[in-house]
C-alpha cells in the first residue's frame, strides 16, 4: 500500500509512505526538519506498522497539538484503515 499524506499543523508538507505486509516498506517527507525526518524514516522501515504508530502518536512538537512524528502515525493510521 503506498499512501500520500499531507500532515496538518507541523512544518512537514507531504509525506509518502509505502507498507507491505504490515510493515513500514518506505517513507519520505518533503519539508520540516530534514535531518530529523530522514533519521525517523530510516529508523522505521522494516518496524510493523502498528508498532511505529504505538511509538510516534501523542508526540508533540512544542506547543503545537501535533509534530511530524505523530503525523507520520497518522499516515500509517491511514494506511492500515486502506487495507494494509
Amino acid at each position: 500500500m503506498k499512501l500520500t499524506y499531507r500532515p496538518k499543523g507541523v512544518c512537514s508538507q507531504l509525506m509518502e509512505v509505502e507498507t507491505e505486509d504490515g510493515k513500514v516498506k518506505s517513507v519520505s517527507v518533503l519539508g520540516g526538519c530534514s535531518g530529523n525526518l530522514q533519521g525517523i524514516s530510516a529508523l522505521v522501515v522494516g518496524m510493523d506498522v502498528e508498532e511505529a504508530i504505538r511509538r510516534m502518536e501523542g508526540i508533540r512538537c512544542g506547543n503545537k497539538r501535533s509534530s511530524c512524528p505523530d503525523q507520520l502515525a497518522q499516515a500509517l493510521k491511514a494506511c492500515l484503515a486502506a487495507g494494509d
